[in-house]
Parts: C-alpha cells; sequence; structure tokens
C-alpha cells in the first residue's frame, strides 16, 4: 500500500491527465510516438485522394411495370468530370446500360441517369431482373476506379392457376387435385379451398378434417387423397400467392358417390346374358341355311368339242345342232 508524500505527485499526474480527457491523451501519445502521426497523414491523404463509391440501397426490389432508382453515389473524388459507366450482368453476360455519355440496349426508351452517377429505370419487366455495376473512373484521383454492384429484383404477380379436379370419384378410391402457374415471380406458394375453408397441409393435423384423408404440397400445388370419403365432396378451387399479389382459379365440383357392387355384377350377368342370346341365335340360323346363297336360276351351257372338218348348222324346228357333212377323206 503506497502511502505519504511519495504518492501524492503521482498521485495528481494521473488525475491531471484525466481531468484533461482523451484528446490531451491522444496528443501526449502523438508527441511520444512521431512515427504514429506520419502514418495518419499518409491514411488521411490516401483517402482525399481515391474515388469512394456507395449505394443507398444495394438489393433493390420492385413490381413489374413500376420504376425503381439504382443508387450511386460518388463520396470521395478529386475529379470534376468523372467517366461513368453501368453495366448490365445476366446470364452470365455483361452488356452497357450508360456508356459513352448515353442509354444503350434494351433499356434506351426506359432510364436515364439520375444527378451524376445514379440510374432510374421506368416500367421495369421482369427481364430486368439482374446484376448492375456502376463503375467510376476518376483520372485526377490516387485511385482512379471504383465500382460498386446492385442485384434488382423484379417480383411478378402471379396470373390465374390452371386447376384439374376429378368430376366423380367412387367412395375409397385415391384422388389427385393440381394446380399450375408458371408466370409469377419468386414462384408462388399454393393453398386449397372446399367450400370456401382453407384446407391445410395435412388432414391429420387439424381434427376439423379428421373424416379426410388429404396431404397438400404448397410448393407444386397438388393436393392428394389417398382414399375420398363422403364428406370430401365439394367445390374446389386453388390460389397462387407471392410478395407481388395473389390469383386463383375458378370453383370446380367433385362428387363422391358409393360404388353399387351387386348393381355392377347384374349389369355383367345381363351383358352376359345377351351376348349368350345373340351367339345361340345366330348359330341356329346358321344350321337351318339362312346364310347359304341359294342362286341358281340356270345351269351354264358349254358348247360340246368338234371335230376338225364336221360344221353344225341350227335349224329353227330343231332347236338344236345337226351333222351337216361327213368327213372329208
Amino acid at each position: 500500500m503506497v502511502t505519504g508524500a511519495g504518492a501524492g505527485p503521482r498521485a495528481g499526474r494521473v488525475r491531471g491527465e484525466r481531468a484533461r480527457g482523451p484528446s490531451a491523451a491522444l496528443d501526449m501519445a502523438l508527441r511520444r510516438r512521431p512515427s504514429l502521426v506520419l502514418l495518419l497523414l499518409l491514411v488521411r491523404g490516401c483517402l482525399i485522394g481515391a474515388v469512394n463509391l456507395k449505394s443507398s440501397n444495394r438489393t433493390p426490389v420492385v413490381q413489374e411495370f413500376e420504376s425503381v432508382e439504382l443508387s450511386c453515389i460518388i463520396t470521395d473524388s478529386q475529379t470534376n468530370d468523372p467517366r461513368i459507366e453501368w453495366k448490365k450482368i445476366q446470364d452470365e453476360q455483361t452488356t452497357y446500360v450508360f456508356f459513352d455519355n448515353k442509354i444503350q440496349g434494351d433499356l434506351t426508351d426506359r432510364a436515364e441517369l439520375l444527378g451524376k452517377t445514379s440510374l432510374k429505370i421506368w416500367n421495369v419487366t421482369r427481364k430486368d431482373s439482374a446484376l448492375y455495376r456502376c463503375e467510376v473512373v476518376a483520372r485526377n484521383d490516387r485511385k482512379e476506379i471504383d465500382e460498386i454492384v446492385i442485384e434488382l429484383t423484379v417480383q411478378v404477380k402471379p396470373v390465374a392457376p390452371v386447376c384439374r379436379v376429378p368430376r366423380a370419384v367412387p367412395v375409397g378410391k385415391a384422388a389427385t387435385l393440381s394446380c399450375q402457374e408458371g408466370e409469377g415471380f419468386p414462384r408462388p406458394h399454393y393453398s386449397w379451398y372446399r367450400n370456401d375453408v382453407p384446407l391445410p397441409t395435412d388432414s391429420r393435423a387439424n381434427p376439423r378434417f379428421r373424416n379426410s384423408s388429404f396431404v397438400l404440397n404448397p410448393e407444386t400445388g397438388t393436393l392428394v387423397f389417398s382414399a375420398v370419403h363422403k364428406e370430401d365432396s365439394g367445390q374446389y378451387y386453388c390460389i397462387a400467392s407471392n410478395d407481388a399479389g395473389s390469383a386463383r382459379c375458378e370453383e370446380q365440383d367433385m362428387e363422391v358417390y358409393d360404388l353399387n357392387i351387386g348393381g355392377i355384377i347384374g349389369g355383367v350377368l345381363v351383358v352376359l346374358t345377351v351376348l349368350a342370346l345373340i351367339t345361340g341365335g345366330i348359330c341356329c340360323a346358321y344350321r337351318r341355311g339362312y346364310f347359304i346363297s341359294h342362286d341358281r336360276s340356270g345351269e351354264s351351257y358349254k358348247n360340246p368339242g368338234k371335230p376338225d372338218g364336221v360344221n353344225y348348222i341350227r335349224t329353227d324346228e330343231e332347236g338344236d345342232f345337226r351333222h351337216k357333212s361327213s368327213f372329208v377323206i
């Protein structure tokens, strides 16, 4: 333990440094280490003589057919007229958007430069989703080039999905309902409704649907019944939704009916009986000769052969041929 007069002056110096605050302590440290002062001056000079960019939003998200600003701001530069370029990177291909002080490519009539460096796009479409690189070249700066990359996402509202619902399914049989939509971005999620009541992803997880046996996949839009019940009859429709909006298909009826086994067996027996009667009738008619041809109206007449040198003539009285001359020897 330090006591007495020896501790007094040292304690007074410590209290005096604390009283002067952090700035006094920093000045004292700088006086003790001149090399630190030189390093700070060099760093400050490099920062002042370098072009630097920033963006207020590097991941803008906008819905289709709206406008968006791609922010690119020069924070430090000694060059009064730097060169500005914007490039679009999509599907591993790079194309110019702003070059040689004018808009290029498919944005010619839909974009402009805001201020010195920011880019504004009107009426964006799904094809505008891409990476955009802002490049600035300042020839008078120690660091002449700087760039930032902005990722633009264009959301697309889903259109009415295509729904397929079986009209009639017998009790106990499997059934699959499908819902598909191919325009929305990001990819939509699907939900099914029966009689305006939303269906859970698994009927076993909800006591309200304990008499059903279905599983819903919200990613693919399929609603699969392992074995339908009478309670599954009703009007079904599907809704596809994403961050940009939602759309639904028209209601479609699905009827679940009882399968009449006795009626089916009776119908089969009736058909077999009719086929047996038809077969027996055909056989009976064939045996009685109804299918044999009776076209024997006359017999064909064949002229007998005549030897050489013999002539035959036919008289009206006889109605037949007779010998006219004998053989010539």
